[in-house]
C-alpha cells in the first residue's frame, strides 16, 4: 500500500489513484489517435494523443469515477472494457447552452482513518469556473489537492471548459495546497494548452502549488512542504 497518495496520469481526464490503499479510475478514455469522441447533439471530436495505458494494463480496481457522460471521459472502449461500475455542483456550458450537454460534477474524495480526516482530493470534473462553485470552500476548506480539467474546450467558439484564466480563478477560489492540471490537450476541441495555465499561475503568484504531470508519469498528490 503506498503511504503517500499519487496519481498517473493516462490522458485526458484519466487517472490512476492511489489513496490509503484504494485503486481509482477516473473518467476512462482509451480511444486512441484519431479515433473521434462522442461529444453530443451530433458534435464529434477527434484524439490528437495516445493514452499511456490500456485496459489491459490498468491495476486493479477499486472504483471509478466519472464525472459526466462525454465521450472523452467515457468511451465505446471502456464501455466494453471495464467491469460495470462517487457529487459536487459544476456547470458544463454557459446559459441556455448548458442545457444542450450532460450534467457534470465535481467529485470530493476523502481518506478517513481512525475516524480522522488524513486527505482531501477535489477532482473538477469539466465545470466551468461558475459562482456556484463558491459553496466547495465553503462546504470544505481544508483541500490537500485538486485535479483541475482545463483545455480551454471550445465548440462553435464558445468556452466549455476552464480556460489558463478560469482555472487559476478556481485555483484562488479554492486554496487547495496542491494542484494538478489535466484534461489540457488531448482533443481538438482543446484551445488553451497547459503552458497557458502555469504562466498565467506565475503571473499571479500561485505557481508554487502547481505541479504538472505529463501522459504516463506519477506524480505524488502531497503537497509540497
Amino acid at each position: 500500500m503506498a503511504e503517500q497518495p499519487e496519481v498517473t496520469f493516462i490522458g485526458t481526464a484519466t487517472t490512476v489513484l492511489r489513496i490509503g490503499g484504494f485503486t481509482l479510475l477516473t473518467d476512462p478514455n482509451f480511444l486512441h489517435r484519431g479515433q473521434r469522441a462522442y461529444l453530443g447533439k451530433g458534435m464529434w471530436s477527434r484524439r490528437r494523443t495516445d493514452p499511456a495505458l490500456s485496459i489491459a494494463q490498468l491495476p486493479a480496481l477499486d472504483a471509478v469515477v466519472l464525472s459526466h457522460l462525454h465521450g472523452d471521459h467515457f468511451d465505446r472502449v471502456a464501455r466494453r472494457g471495464l467491469d460495470r461500475l462517487v457529487s459536487l455542483p459544476g456547470q458544463h456550458g454557459p446559459g441556455v447552452l448548458d442545457r444542450l450537454l450532460p450534467d457534470v460534477m465535481g467529485t470530493m474524495v476523502d481518506l478517513v482513518r481512525d475516524g480522522s480526516r488524513r486527505f482531501r482530493l477535489y477532482i473538477t470534473g469539466d465545470t466551468l469556473n461558475r459562482p456556484q462553485l463558491t459553496q466547495i470552500p465553503e462546504r470544505y476548506p481544508d483541500i490537500d489537492a485538486m485535479l483541475i480539467h482545463l483545455g480551454g474546450t471550445k465548440v462553435a467558439g464558445i468556452l466549455l471548459t476552464m480556460d489558463a484564466r478560469q482555472g487559476c480563478d478556481l485555483v484562488e477560489l479554492i486554496r487547495p495546497k496542491l494542484a494538478v492540471p489535466i484534461h489540457y490537450d488531448d482533443y481538438e476541441v482543446f484551445r488553451s494548452p497547459l503552458s497557458h495555465f502555469v504562466e498565467e499561475a506565475r503571473r499571479r503568484g500561485v505557481v508554487r502549488q502547481v505541479r504538472t504531470i505529463a501522459r504516463g508519469e506519477t506524480v505524488s498528490l502531497t503537497p509540497p512542504g
